[in-house]
């Protein structure tokens, strides 16, 4: 499935953050994601967040790259919110959109291995590698949303 490319506004998210690399990322022991995660829902921030906007799915929000996808990001796991310092800023742009279907978490890492295969098979297509997100429908549906120049 070849993905679609949609222009978004800027926007907020707000909730906890993390700090990690893909390598890390592929190995248990470091892997932090996974952790971020379960306190989101833990902490049962979809129903206490403040400043919430009526956007009612569920991010994930990568920012803050260091370089590529080789070097460290931050990761946010949070709702649409109406400002605030401590959110995080979806840019305005353009993105290519994956949607992956399936059950949590393998439709994520799937979704996101075809992503790095449509980009080295396509490498005329630049990552902005400022501000991407995962956007969630639902317990078993994503769309993930890449920044593109």
């Amino acid at each position: 499935m070849e993905p679609v490319r949609q222009h978004h506004d800027a926007f907020r998210v707000a909730g906890p953050t993390i700090r990690t690399t893909n390598r890390e990322e592929n190995t248990p022991a470091t892997a932090r994601i996974g952790a971020l995660w379960r306190s989101f829902f833990d902490e049962q921030m979809p129903r206490l967040m403040p400043r919430r906007t009526s956007d009612a799915r569920i991010f994930g929000v990568y920012s803050a790259y260091e370089s590529d996808a080789q070097g460290a990001f931050d990761v946010t796991a949070g709702l649409a919110v109406a400002g605030g310092e401590d959110s995080v800023a979806i840019e305005a742009g353009n993105y290519l959109v994956f949607n992956g279907q399936g059950e949590m978490p393998h439709m994520v890492i799937a979704t996101w291995q075809r992503i790095w295969q449509y980009f080295e098979a396509h490498p005329e297509v630049a990552r902005r590698y400022r501000s991407d997100f995962e956007a969630y429908e639902g317990p078993d549906k994503v769309a993930i949303h890449i920044g593109i120049a």
